[in-house]
């Protein structure tokens, strides 16, 4: 064998023993998250937004399941439960029906330890399928395999955002882990100055090999784009800064809000961020649930489960506005790019302060909330969906929904990039979404 034979040969086999490692440390992630759930917490869906923990256990599963061992194992692969397809597949309408999404919390059956087997089965068996296919078999599913570790990192977020609405519906108000509070100084917020010109958005989604970067489809194709002078704030708002918003009566006053987002919030009686309620036994002060427990709004933290209307209402509160996704993502990738500052206690399931540093280094991009843009969810020009039913997983959701940046304090590590694009119907506020202003120069 030549050398540069040998050295293609090794490159693929150092590629397969990374994808089967990388597939097996998201598994076990996943299982970790659960673990210190019980089987009745793992089963409660309180809103029709919120998934039990047990279904995302086995729909992350189920999606290795359908995607990877159906189509690709040798010889005639026959699913281990029958049963499951319908229960688990979540909106796939090219692979069949579903079970409906508000019910999901119905399904006491199967047990959580037979989604746990279940689990067990399916990682063994892709595992597996990692390890001893052919070159040919594992290029076609190694973009799969990818596709659904990254997946499976959004279920992992999910697991964290639903359970926390779960058990912030029990007057126990139970705690998921115990964390030390750390009380921080607030940085002081600046502004950065960005002058007009055209700029490259987006990821570059040319034909991957079994090393690239994963992306996801809606992250591209990488497209020119032309911004008006701007500037961005150097942190995401505050509590402190929030809790001002509020005594100021920004839930009373019509002129800051969109009129579907006054509506709503009058509708639905909102005073304060989710989560928030006032102190017991204090005429001023305010407390929040989070995944350690109760705690006491710490006003130096970032601000979050705001909805987009909340946000956008407290920008033009103070005489800003939201920025426009490609604005963040120019503030990330600029020439000459500022210092960015990740967040303190990475270990912590609840947004930190921003660090006390210059105040011309952006803190936070990624790390602590989603950021809230401006932008509607729509696609790139030149967009094309994946063929098949994995096409199914962005496309058809752009429609009606508003793009985050950035990530939060529950994104697992690594899972972030400057091309990300989260989104969310603009009412929703169980994720961990806050803001940071811009404003034109």
């Amino acid at each position: 064998m030549n050398t540069e034979a040998s050295s293609i040969v090794q490159t693929s086999a150092i590629a397969r023993q990374r994808l089967g490692l990388d597939f097996l440390a998201v598994r076990s992630a996943s299982a970790a998250l659960a673990a210190p759930l019980s089987a009745e917490d793992c089963v409660v869906q309180t809103m029709p937004d919120v998934s039990p923990t047990k279904w995302h256990l086995a729909h992350t599963s189920w999606f290795f399941e359908q995607f990877v061992l159906g189509p690709h194992s040798p010889g005639t692969y026959s699913p281990l439960h029958a049963g499951y397809a319908d229960l688990f597949n979540s909106y796939y309408e090219s692979v069949g029906p579903q079970f409906p999404r508000p019910k999901r919390g119905f399904l006491t059956r199967p047990s959580l330890a037979e989604v746990l087997d279940y689990r067990s089965e399916i990682t063994a068996l892709v595992g597996d399928l990692i390890a001893t296919c052919d070159e040919s078999v594992l290029r076609a599913i190694a973009p799969l395999i990818s596709l659904g570790i990254h997946h499976e990192q959004q279920h992992q977020e999910l697991i964290l955002t639903d359970i926390k609405h779960v058990l912030a519906a029990n007057p126990m108000m139970p705690i998921y882990r115990p964390a030390e509070v750390v009380q921080e100084d607030a940085a002081e917020c600046a502004w950065v100055s960005f002058e007009e010109g055209l700029f490259a958005a987006g990821a570059d989604l040319a034909q991957p090999d079994l090393s690239s970067r994963f992306t996801f489809d809606n992250e591209g194709p990488r497209h020119r784009v032309f911004l008006e002078p701007f500037e961005l704030a150097t942190r995401p708002i505050t509590n402190g800064e929030f809790a001002e918003f509020i005594e100021d009566g920004g839930y009373r006053r019509h002129e800051f809000w969109l009129a579907m987002g006054w509506d709503l919030a009058k509708r639905r009686s909102w005073d304060a961020p989710l989560y928030w309620f006032p102190t017991k036994g204090s005429a001023q002060g305010w407390d929040q649930f989070t995944l350690h427990g109760p705690r006491r709004v710490n006003p130096n933290e970032a601000v979050c489960h705001l909805s987009y209307f909340e946000a956008d209402a407290y920008a033009r509160w103070a005489g800003a506005r939201l920025p426009t996704e490609f604005e963040w993502e120019r503030a990330v990738q600029s020439e000459v790019p500022p210092t960015v500052v990740p967040a303190e206690n990475e270990s912590d399931l609840h947004p930190a302060a921003a660090r006390l540093v210059p105040a011309s280094c952006f803190q936070q991009l990624t790390g602590a909330v989603w950021q809230w843009t401006s932008s509607s969810y729509a696609p790139y020009p030149g967009y094309q969906p994946a063929a098949g039913a994995v096409g199914e997983y962005n496309g058809k959701f752009m429609c009606n929904q508003y793009v985050l940046r950035g990530s939060s304090c529950v994104t697992p590590k690594g899972h972030a990039r400057p091309t990300y694009r989260n989104f969310f119907p603009p009412e929703i506020r169980w994720q961990f979404s806050g803001l940071r202003l811009a404003r034109r120069i």
